[in-house]
């Protein structure tokens, strides 16, 4: 369970002084040496302090081992939408679930439970986020552009990427809990990973749920193309596989709303990942079939342009 950490989490940063540096503070009274970051990144409309923390595995790349590494990342675009709406925002969730599995792992190693592979968690903390018009509610926007992000991130020794983000405001996938994304990898949409239904349905309890995408959602930001949010945008960024970790609702739900967080849903989507991470970095788990995915390209091509703004936007 991770009720402890959502709370402490929670309780810090359901704040409009919320900071990077509070939660840096907060992991070090966790772990002292644990490898922890944060700084400004600045953008258009402002700025937001990255997060980033390291979880060195047993056999993990960060000691010379060769047990894959796992991302972990919480999108959002802000804590707070303040001062347009006072206090945590549903958009919150994404980084508060990321950050309550740094702490859970962090626990976890210190009553000597490692996993095999590394873990990175990244996301940012913004209690003063800009909202933006959008059908059929407003989203969240962010004081950075998502490449900005992306590139802080996603980086070359993540062998796989999982992306949790609040995916409220939509009438595609209508359960209260979390739902999880087909594989996207490299400009292609592939199948579901039978490795993380598995697991999603013995953290559960219950039958898994998977939530549809298209092939607008897995172009960058930017390209004038409707979105259905920003939880594939890291798929944009990097050559691993992704797949979304998405907190949902029954009901419509905008990013930009107070007093929508279940507490509930988040730790199911918390163990869910960590269980997830335990069994990739030994090897157990996997998000494609690799031999299938050197098929289809051999087949089809490479799409690693729908990576890109695409050509018109470039010529522009």
């Amino acid at each position: 369970m991770l009720y402890k950490e959502l709370i402490e989490l929670f309780d810090m940063l359901d704040s409009a002084s919320a900071s990077g540096s509070e939660v840096v503070e907060y992991f070090r009274s966790i772990d002292p040496m644990c490898q922890v970051e944060t700084y400004p990144l600045e953008g258009p409309k402002g700025h937001t302090d990255m997060v980033r923390i390291l979880i060195p595995g047993k056999n993990g790349k960060s000691k010379g081992g060769n047990a894959g590494t796992i991302g972990i990342l919480g999108r959002l675009g802000g804590l707070g939408a303040r001062p347009e709406q006072i206090g945590f925002v549903s958009d919150g969730d994404g980084a508060l679930t990321a950050l309550a599995v740094a702490a859970k792992l962090l626990r976890m190693q210190a009553k000597g439970d490692f996993l095999e592979g590394d873990v990175f968690i990244s996301t940012h903390v913004c209690p003063d986020a800009p909202t933006a018009p959008h059908e059929p509610v407003p989203f969240m926007n962010s004081p950075v552009e998502t490449w900005q992000v992306n590139k802080e991130e996603v980086t070359d020794d993540l062998d796989a990427v999982l992306v949790v983000d609040t995916t409220k405001g939509n009438r595609i996938i209508n359960h209260r809990g979390f739902a999880i994304s087909p594989t996207v990898c490299q400009g292609y949409i592939l199948r579901v990973s039978e490795d993380l239904l598995d697991v999603m349905q013995m953290t559960t309890g219950k039958l898994p749920y998977v939530f549809a995408l298209t092939q607008q959602d897995i172009t960058p930001y930017g390209n004038g193309i409707f979105h259905l949010n920003s939880i594939l945008q890291p798929a944009t960024a990097t050559k691993a596989p992704v797949v979304g970790v998405a907190i949902t609702t029954e009901t419509t739900v905008a990013g930009c709303a107070t007093g929508a967080t279940h507490m509930e849903d988040l730790d199911e989507a918390a163990r869910f990942m960590i269980e997830s991470a335990k069994a990739f970095g030994r090897g157990k788990l996997s998000f494609l079939d690799k031999e299938e995915f050197a098929r289809i390209k051999e087949l089809y091509g490479n799409m690693e342009h729908f990576q890109t703004l695409g050509k018109k936007s470039e010529e522009a």
